[in-house]
């Protein structure tokens, strides 16, 4: 079965399309056939003007006939669209929906932060880990961060911050949006058991790639800390070179850092595993287990 997922957000749009066979137990796997991602940066018109100014509007528009027409090359049967915290946040964004539903036939779903926490979770990564340990989910994007925790084998917590890449380099996170995050955490992440982070978004697998640590393998939080003096300390156009970073990725991976240590430190967890999971896997689960 060929299932699609769109994930449209501050700062990408993302599709992903994937096929799903069973195994011979009747486990569903799911093959990853491909992944596009497109550099709107919604989140740079949306936290500033409040709204998506009209050459956006047609980047959007294009994208998504442009997915269409993969979708129907790959003969996709099931498709599953939704929008975070740029599409939350725009005043026009309803009328955008509108129109790509009426040019590509995409129907576009804005999904709250919460929702987007159990997307993300949708992966169950968790429970396939050993039970000796917590585990808290960090998923960073452009317009907010959504954390979910899990002990004891169970979903204890999740809560979406509008704390985002776009929203940091845009100056609009307060001292107010730190302190309540810091204290959520402190309130919501009480274990026996050690913590352990798991990291999602682009940032977080963009520094997983740089540092060349072997798949499966944590980062630890004092690499993360180093990646951020070091990144930080040079300019933008330095960061595309020596780390061969693109400029839509150079000027968001510097905050998306700050994000994760700060989470990292405020919860007390040493390590973060990046197992290469978004949203868009998430929505590809949620979707199968609505049609199988």
């Amino acid at each position: 079965m060929k299932l699609a997922a769109i994930d449209i957000g501050s700062n990408a749009a993302r599709l992903l399309i994937a096929d799903v066979v069973n195994d011979k137990e009747g486990k569903p796997q799911f093959n990853k056939l491909n992944l596009v991602r497109v550099p709107l940066r919604l989140g740079f018109d949306v936290f500033e003007y409040g709204e998506i100014s009209k050459a956006k509007r047609g980047m959007v528009i294009q994208t998504m006939k442009a997915y269409s027409h993969l979708m129907k090359a790959y003969d996709v049967q099931h498709i599953k669209a939704c929008a975070t915290s740029a599409m939350r946040d725009a005043a026009n964004s309803t009328d955008l929906i509108r129109k790509v539903k009426l040019e590509t036939g995409i129907e576009i779903e804005v999904i709250t932060g919460d929702a987007e926490a159990s997307y993300i979770y949708e992966n169950h990564i968790a429970e396939n880990l050993d039970k000796a340990h917590s585990y808290l989910y960090i998923d960073v994007g452009g317009g907010s961060t959504e954390l979910t925790f899990f002990s004891d084998g169970k979903l204890k917590y999740k809560e979406s911050f509008n704390i985002g890449t776009i929203r940091l380099l845009k100056d609009m996170v307060t001292e107010k949006n730190w302190d309540e995050m810091k204290e959520h955490l402190k309130t919501n992440t009480k274990s026996s058991l050690p913590m352990i982070a798991i990291g999602s978004g682009g940032n977080i697998n963009k520094v997983f790639s740089i540092s060349k640590k072997k798949e499966g393998k944590p980062l630890s939080l004092d690499l993360l800390k180093d990646y951020y003096k070091e990144l930080s300390a040079v300019s933008l156009e330095e960061r595309i070179k020596t780390y061969k970073l693109r400029e839509d990725r150079a000027d968001v991976i510097v905050p998306a850092l700050q994000i994760y240590i700060n989470v990292m430190r405020w919860a007390d967890i040493p390590e973060i595993y990046v197992p290469k999971i978004g949203l868009a896997d998430g929505l590809i689960q949620s979707l199968y287990n609505q049609v199988k």
